[in-house]
């Protein structure tokens, strides 16, 4: 069969019937013994409070009228050959009921196959159905699922060249399976949706749940826009918040449902949600604060013995007593450390020997650290840097820094303390 022939092929209705439910017009479609017909999760922007998007997601029932799992009837297809025949059927199923749902300016996230991607007589249908529904490939997010592609370069090409037609790419389940940071910079695709394994990983583990943040920051800065998916408790959505996610989408913002997402409720949903989450950050800058105040007024009077004269050594001592304050060390203005460290405690040096190669600091040249760049830029004012990674213990650590003047040289005062949560 030739693409013109396909495209004819594709331009009318096959085997559709149409439903009404609750006075909603519904397609649905026979294959096998099995009748399927589509729902829509509700994509939302957390910055819009609205839904941008919806996933069109196959239900399936038998002939007594019982659901049967999504996985099981794909997984049946994929037993006997017929997984891209399957898959061309529930995009234009998706596209049908998406037609009438009455969506006027949001997008139909279509799971998308990467065989039926480089299928050139699939792709035809595709474009045939939009082009018979008068819908614009703008209006389509493909989400390329995370299944092994036989031939990636190939599957890259087939993601250009639909993106040139002006379709949106999505790569679904990042961080599980096939779907990894090479896969992004092979695909490129404007979103990057984070399975839901991640968040739950984030959700119950200190690591990760700072990791998520520099996760989603990273794929910023790569040029996608972030997706955080499966999200179902409120702790979830506030991490979603926390890591500056672009789109959320879970049962807690949405279920899947044959009609279109309630706008009242999904505004207010996320602004009572935006709310909760602004007090919670504004009561931990708070205890931050209170938490710091010791260290602060120790430093600033350890900076001001140095000005002064006072050797490095006894400087330190005051602010080195308080619990987690970790080493004292000091800075010239280029960002090379004048000396050792200076570690008050004994306990402190040993839990230090499992990172004996980097114990001896002197002539370290910090100049690429925050901390040296912000007192050099604004002099004679101590900063507190955002929790960090440690390079000595390979521990969460906050470094307050001063440049002040120490003779007739300029010096940088650091002072390490130990940022465990608490």
């Amino acid at each position: 069969m030739t693409i013109a022939q396909q495209e004819r092929t594709a331009t009318a209705r096959h085997g559709f019937d149409v439903e009404m439910t609750s006075g909603l017009e519904r397609f649905s479609v026979q294959h096998g013994e099995l009748t399927l017909t589509s729902v829509f999760q509700p994509i939302f922007s957390l910055s819009h409070m609205r839904a941008v998007g919806y996933e069109g997601l196959l239900r399936a029932h038998d002939m007594l009228d019982r659901p049967v799992s999504p996985l099981d009837v794909f997984g049946e297809a994929a037993r006997v050959g017929d997984v891209l025949q399957l898959d061309r059927l529930a995009q234009t199923l998706h596209l049908e009921n998406f037609k009438v749902l009455g969506a006027e300016r949001e997008w139909l996230f279509l799971n998308v196959h990467p065989g039926a991607l480089t299928d050139p007589y699939l792709s035809a249908a595709l474009l045939a159905t939009l082009k018979r529904l008068g819908l614009p490939p703008r209006r389509i997010v493909l989400e390329v699922l995370e299944q092994r592609a036989e031939d990636l370069e190939r599957l890259a090409d087939a993601v250009r060249q639909f993106r040139e037609r002006g379709f949106l790419i999505a790569l679904d389940d990042f961080g599980a399976g096939h779907s990894n940071v090479e896969r992004i910079w092979q695909l490129n695709p404007d979103i990057v949706k984070l399975d839901r394994i991640m968040l739950s990983h984030a959700a119950h583990r200190a690591d990760m749940g700072t990791i998520l943040p520099g996760l989603v920051a990273l794929l910023h800065e790569a040029g996608k826009l972030v997706l955080v998916e499966g999200v179902e408790t409120e702790h979830e959505a506030q991490m979603a918040l926390a890591c500056n996610a672009d789109f959320v989408q879970g049962f807690f913002f949405g279920r899947p449902n044959p009609g279109a997402a309630d706008a009242t409720h999904a505004a207010t949903c996320i602004s009572e949600l935006t709310e909760r989450y602004r007090d919670q950050m504004e009561a931990r800058e708070r205890r931050n604060a209170s938490r710091l105040a010791p260290y602060l007024r120790a430093f600033e009077r350890a900076a001001e013995r140095l000005a002064a004269g006072e050797p490095l050594e006894e400087v330190c001592w005051n602010f080195l007593a308080l619990d987690h304050a970790a080493r004292c060390f000091l800075l010239d203005a280029k960002g090379l450390q004048a000396g050792r460290n200076v570690v008050l405690r004994a306990d402190r040096a040993a839990h230090e020997t499992r990172f004996l190669p980097l114990a001896d600091a002197q002539g370290a040249n910090w100049l690429r650290r925050p901390y040296f760049r912000d007192a050099i830029n604004s002099p004679e004012r101590v900063h507190v840097t955002r929790p960090y990674l440690s390079i000595n213990e390979a521990l969460p650590c906050v470094t307050l820094s001063v440049a002040t003047r120490v003779g007739a040289q300029t010096c940088v005062l650091c002072g390490d303390i130990d940022w465990i949560d608490e």
